[in-house]
């Protein structure tokens, strides 16, 4: 019997397939006899396989195999089946067997007659358990057309492997093998061929002709239409600003023109006047400026005639600095609000309505020959209390605040002991109060924690006469001392940022020294006292903590944003605190609000040395190195909901610059708008 094409074309492959090709040569026969035979032998083989390429993985190395076959049955599948398949039962062709889902055969075998789909009724346990169990699962393959499994054999799995690593399937193939040179470099007389050329060749071929004139007749007819072009407007390029004054985008309300480049000046001329050109040291200046500062992005240059002009070198940067400009322009005008810039200030009071405030300098008080560092009014207003860094002079009265005793208390920046003194300059009770109160001792009581550092003495002989009443000997010198608002208690400062015991706190009733911080928070430079409520505020380099002394624990921490605190005022209300800083800003805190600051204040040029509330009034100062004492009006409001109000209203001028140094402190009169201030031209000035 002849084969059909499908078996033909089959064994044609099978030919150049590889080495088991001339056993298949010799078996053709016996095949073609017995093929009722082979086909029950063969569907006992197919029921016995597993299922399709893709199923779960099994043992280890049947994973490696499975998945070495799964990846090359998609390419050679139905080649691989009907090679392996030795009688070809199936004749419907090379065509997809999806076509026969829905029937119950798969096509139809020699004699025309059906050939049924195999019964399957495996799920995936049968298929799970027929994994585990067939040694030979990993090398089946289902056969579309037949329907059935086919166990392949060691030689096909070899064939499988090297086409996919890419070798040829015939085994002694040589693929390297020398190539056998049909024409040679020589060149001949005579033709490799003496044949003459065919008369088809000469004549127009009438099968050509034929498709042309159909194909020409249906474009006529129109039923051919030729391609469509697609539009490829995404990918086009084109200029955005060609034509823009005659286009759409120019009579668009909103379309902005592109940016025009400035027209050239002399300095681009190749023969510019002298006047252009650059001496030696404008050239070192130019080199020296960084691109964006220079005024112009060449050096200008003269030549004699234009054909000795070289290339732009900075060409292609200029022309992508110009496309910048185009791609970087506004697509967009964006209406601007008309706005009058002073809407925008806020709406201060005069300050002639707020008056009264200190605005000219009435007295100066002379008589100290260094630095004034320090001044303190008496809560009469009577006396003045000054010291600098070598003597302490009593101008016009007790620092103290409370009205009932009246004593000085001094101290030297470079000395460690704190001398309390009684000036006797109030009348006969106060002075009686106030020497009841040093001469007082309380006798059993024990040493309070962290006084054995401090040592309390009393003065004696010509001392006593002299006023001085106590001494208080500290560890290191002392900087700052400040009252509490009922005057039996002050507090000493001794910056060491290599320490604890930088405050101190003493009662003058018991005698008694308590240092309150047992680890070091940072370089201590001013504490002060809540004028009601028992809180202590301690301020260092870049923040001022409030200490509840009750309580003995920290309540806030107040960022200043300082860099430098220089000192600290607080209101006598207790709810706002002011501190000034060597980077001439003073900060505005409201305790009820917030941690940081309400108002930072910059009037200053030069480092503020000194605030100051007044007791009475809604004023508060601030001194300064520029030689300036700055008055600023300060209202407090009983409701939460508003905002102080603070207005600047004057500035202060008279001291004298030493040193670079200016006012050193300032402090208010305790009953009169009027604000003293002590520089570092050994002056003392009073403001009304």
């Amino acid at each position: 019997d002849d084969l059909s094409d499908s078996e033909d074309s089959v064994y044609s492959g099978l030919e150049d397939s590889g080495s088991d090709s001339e056993e298949e040569e010799g078996s053709d026969d016996d095949e073609k006899e017995g093929s009722d035979d082979n086909e029950e032998e063969g569907s006992d083989d197919d029921e016995k396989g597993g299922s399709d390429d893709d199923e779960k993985e099994g043992s280890d190395d049947d994973k490696v195999k499975c998945k070495q076959v799964s990846l090359c049955v998609g390419l050679t599948a139905d080649w691989l089946l009907l090679k392996v398949s030795s009688d070809i039962r199936n004749t419907v062709g090379n065509i997809p067997m999806e076509w026969y889902k829905d029937f119950p055969h798969v096509g139809y075998n020699l004699d025309g007659k059906k050939i049924y789909k195999p019964i399957r009724n495996k799920d995936e346990l049968d298929d799970f358990l027929d994994k585990m169990e067939n040694p030979e699962y990993w090398r089946t393959v289902h056969d579309k057309q037949t329907g059935s499994d086919v166990v392949l054999s060691d030689d096909q799995v070899e064939l499988v492997n090297r086409l996919q690593r890419g070798q040829f399937g015939d085994v002694n193939f040589n693929e390297y093998e020398p190539m056998a040179e049909f024409f040679s470099s020589d060149v001949m007389i005579h033709p490799v061929t003496n044949r003459p050329a065919d008369k088809r060749s000469f004549i127009p071929s009438l099968t050509e002709k034929e498709k042309v004139s159909k194909l020409v007749h249906a474009i006529k007819m129109g039923w051919i239409k030729p391609r469509r072009v697609e539009d490829d407007g995404r990918g086009r390029y084109y200029d955005l600003w060609t034509s823009e004054d005659s286009s759409i985008l120019a009579r668009h309300r909103m379309h902005l023109p592109a940016p025009k480049i400035p027209l050239p000046g002399h300095h681009e001329s190749y023969n510019p006047p002298p006047e252009y050109l650059f001496t030696d040291e404008e050239r070192a200046l130019w080199e020296q400026q960084d691109p964006v500062d220079r005024k112009l992005p060449f050096v200008p240059r003269k030549y004699s005639s234009l054909r000795q002009v070289p290339a732009f070198s900075h060409f292609i940067h200029e022309r992508f600095e110009r496309c910048l400009d185009l791609y970087l322009c506004p697509r967009q005008r964006k209406m601007r609000v008309n706005v009058n810039p002073e809407d925008l200030i806020p709406q201060l009071p005069k300050p002639k309505d707020l008056q009264p405030f200190p605005t000219t300098q009435s007295l100066v008080y002379r008589g100290h020959s260094g630095l004034v560092r320090s001044i303190s009014v008496s809560p009469s207003g009577q006396w003045l209390a000054s010291g600098n860094l070598t003597q302490l002079r009593k101008d016009s009265g007790s620092p103290d605040p409370d009205p009932t005793i009246c004593f000085i208390k001094k101290k030297t920046f470079k000395d460690s002991v704190v001398l309390i003194l009684s000036p006797s300059l109030a009348d006969k009770q106060v002075t009686l109060s106030s020497e009841r109160l040093l001469s007082a001792q309380q006798e059993g009581e024990e040493p309070a924690e962290g006084n054995g550092s401090v040592v309390w003495s009393e003065a004696e002989g010509e001392e006593l006469n002299q006023g001085l009443r106590l001494k208080i000997q500290h560890p290191k010198a002392v900087h700052q001392v400040v009252w509490h608002a009922k005057g039996d208690y002050l507090a000493s400062v001794m910056p060491d940022n290599t320490s604890h015991l930088q405050v101190y706190i003493h009662q003058l009733s018991r005698r008694r020294s308590q240092n309150p911080f047992s680890k070091n928070k940072g370089l201590v430079q001013c504490v002060s006292f809540h004028p009601i409520r028992p809180y202590f505020f301690v301020a260092t380099q870049r923040s001022i903590r409030i200490y509840n002394l009750v309580k003995q624990e920290m309540t806030k921490k107040l960022q200043t944003n300082s860099k430098w605190i220089s000192s600290m005022a607080v209101h006598p209300g207790g709810d706002h605190v002011i501190c000034g800083s060597y980077d001439c800003k003073l900060s505005w805190f409201d305790l009820d609000l917030s941690t940081k600051p309400y108002k930072m204040l910059r009037h200053h040029k030069k480092a503020v040395r000194g605030v100051a509330y007044h007791r009475l009034y809604p004023l508060f100062a601030s001194a300064s190195d520029d030689g300036s004492v700055i008055v600023c009006h300060g209202t407090v409001y009983n409701d939460l909901l508003q905002n102080p109000l603070i207005v600047p209203v004057k500035v202060l001028r008279g001291h004298v610059m030493t040193h670079d140094l200016g006012v050193l402190d300032v402090t208010f009169h305790p009953t009169q708008p009027w604000v003293f201030s002590s520089g570092a031209d050994a002056t003392i000035r009073l403001f009304t």
